[in-house]
């Protein structure tokens, strides 16, 4: 991606280095379930706000990230910015104002309006204070872990959680969470997974217009889908279990993840991205 000596968003909030520790419930196998559940943009709150406790430390530390860190500071702020360009104007053409959302790069853990997050959660976004997360070490978690390299498959990850935003804006967010205490938990799942899908799709619809504006160079498409196949949930449950539970599922599975980002690519418009009344899901 061509990013170097374009615009950063003035929408970054850099709390590195703070202080603030998590204490999880549950064990391993509850911070199994909020990784499974959070990974790539899943609303923290819905499980963190049980989960865990907040241990007060109020220090500031000065915070000197490396070379390599720095950079890529300056990479996903140049992504932010980019986002909010193209958001920004397709909500203009309908009549709409895009409110830019605030991305807040930590260390360790963060508090949000969500509550106390762990890295270990991975990037996400709290729809409570219209914020995005994420530690920069999960660039490295990407490349190592799973098997996702290159800058454009970090942009997939900022632009997912920008659909997010857009979901909030829209007001879908406000109308799938609440189905949380209406239905069981099997049930649910089901709307998560067309929730996530629909991030994933605004995400493509981002880098549509990225394309068009010359920014995208050859092999960004196929890094993104590469990262979309990596974090399925069946892909995470075959690596972590040996076998899947797809009921259990609450992203969508590698085959829908990188289906739904390249179709929101190929159309660049809100209106091909109902994934919630899609037959061929």
């Amino acid at each position: 991606m061509k990013w170097q000596g374009r615009r950063r968003s003035s929408n970054v909030e850099d709390r590195r280095g703070m202080g603030g520790k998590t204490v999880v419930g549950g064990g391993i196998g509850g911070l199994i379930l909020i990784l499974l559940f959070t990974f790539l943009g899943g609303d923290p709150s819905i499980l963190m706000n049980e989960t865990s406790q907040p241990v007060n430390d109020n220090s500031s530390v000065s915070y000197q990230g490396s070379e390599q860190e720095e950079e890529l500071a300056d990479f996903v702020s140049v992504v932010l910015a980019d986002t909010e360009e193209v958001w920004s104007e397709i909500f203009r053409q309908r009549g709409m104002t895009y409110e830019e959302p605030t991305l807040v790069l930590f260390t360790g853990s963060v508090q949000s309006a969500c509550g106390v997050s762990s890295a270990s959660v991975g990037p996400f976004y709290c729809p409570g204070d219209q914020k995005l997360y994420i530690d920069l070490s999960f660039y490295n978690e990407l490349q190592q872990r799973f098997q996702a390299p290159g800058d454009f498959a970090m942009a997939y990850v900022i632009a997912h959680e920008v659909g997010h935003h857009v979901q909030t804006l829209l007001g879908t967010t406000q109308q799938v969470m609440p189905l949380r205490q209406q239905m069981s938990e099997a049930q649910f799942n089901k709307y998560l997974v067309r929730f996530e899908l629909q991030a994933d799709y605004y995400a493509g619809v981002w880098a549509h217009h990225a394309q068009g504006m010359g920014y995208l160079e050859e092999g960004d498409i196929e890094e993104a889908l590469n990262a979309a196949n990596a974090i399925g949930d069946d892909t995470l449950q075959k690596q972590a279990r040996g076998y899947v539970v797809p009921e259990s599922f609450t992203h969508g599975t590698s085959e829908q993840r990188k289906r739904w980002f390249y179709k929101g690519f190929e159309n660049g418009t809100i209106e091909g991205g109902d994934t919630f009344n899609a037959t061929d899901l």
